[in-house]
């Protein structure tokens, strides 16, 4: 039978999951999407994700998508796809996908936004979807500071040291630290994204907005391209990702942050 492609938007709570990717012994996203979209399929199902997301990582928008040959109204795979789900992860779109798309390897680019808690007292309530910070935090200074990331690198000095990618370099597009009451957030955006890169810049935008560290600490970073000088990386529970951007003529609506991507923003598979 003739396989039709699908694909999906997803919104996730990462708090109770070990990360997208699924496991033997442990609860992943991937593996509570692909029980529930199985059960509408009628047959095993396997899902292919834009970017893995971490151990109690959150996302606005996920990107997947999956093959089937059954033949189901657009509109099943999500209604009854989340009557399957848990109460922490929701397909918030759906639609055909035509046969060379790929959620990972043809986005153009990704859009993360790291959210910090900046107050003298932890939340009760949003305790797994902000990171706390009790210091004070000057947010534009930590956004000069972030400036020096943007363009081509090699982030060596912030990526995860059990990192399997082959190359430490990626294109950055924009980087945005701001304000709103009590929150800094840090939207970021590249072509694609190392393990722990983001969490690893928002520690070391936290140690300079804090004082502890001067303005030119990213340069001087990205000069030494040494992970043991990048300073802590910051938790997981302020991390979510954002959004994924395709080329225009895959159809999937483009979140209106990667407005702000350059003109020579173009797809580029990493290993």
């Amino acid at each position: 039978m003739n396989k039709t492609r699908i694909a999906l938007g997803i919104e996730y709570d990462g708090s109770t999951y070990s990360g997208w990717q699924w496991q033997k012994q442990h609860s992943s996203v991937q593996q509570v999407l692909q029980e529930a979209l199985s059960k509408i399929a009628n047959h095993p199902v396997t899902v292919i994700c834009a970017g893995r997301t971490d151990t109690g990582v959150h996302a606005l928008e996920q990107v997947i998508h999956f093959d089937t040959t059954s033949q189901r109204d657009i509109h099943t795979w999500m209604l009854g796809g989340n009557s399957y789900l848990p109460d922490d992860v929701r397909i918030t779109w759906a639609q055909w996908a035509i046969d060379d798309f790929h959620a990972r390897y043809s986005a153009i680019a990704r859009f993360y936004r790291y959210v910090i808690l900046n107050r003298p007292i932890k939340s009760a309530l949003l305790r797994k979807q902000v990171t706390w910070c009790h210091a004070p935090l000057d947010a534009d200074l930590m956004h000069q500071a972030a400036q020096h990331l943007i363009g081509q690198h090699d982030f060596s000095s912030f990526r995860a040291q059990g990192c399997q990618s082959k190359s430490p370099c990626r294109a950055m597009y924009f980087i945005d630290v701001y304000r709103e009451d009590e929150k800094v957030i840090i939207d970021i955006s590249a072509n694609a994204f190392l393990h722990h890169m983001v969490r690893n810049i928002a520690g070391v935008l936290m140690a300079i907005g804090s004082g502890k560290e001067p303005i030119d600490w990213t340069q001087h970073l990205l000069e030494v391209k040494d992970r043991k000088l990048g300073g802590i990386t910051a938790p997981p529970d302020g991390l979510y990702l954002g959004g994924v951007y395709y080329p225009e003529h895959y159809g999937i609506a483009k979140h209106p942050i990667f407005n702000k991507l350059p003109d020579n923003a173009q797809r580029h598979v990493w290993t």
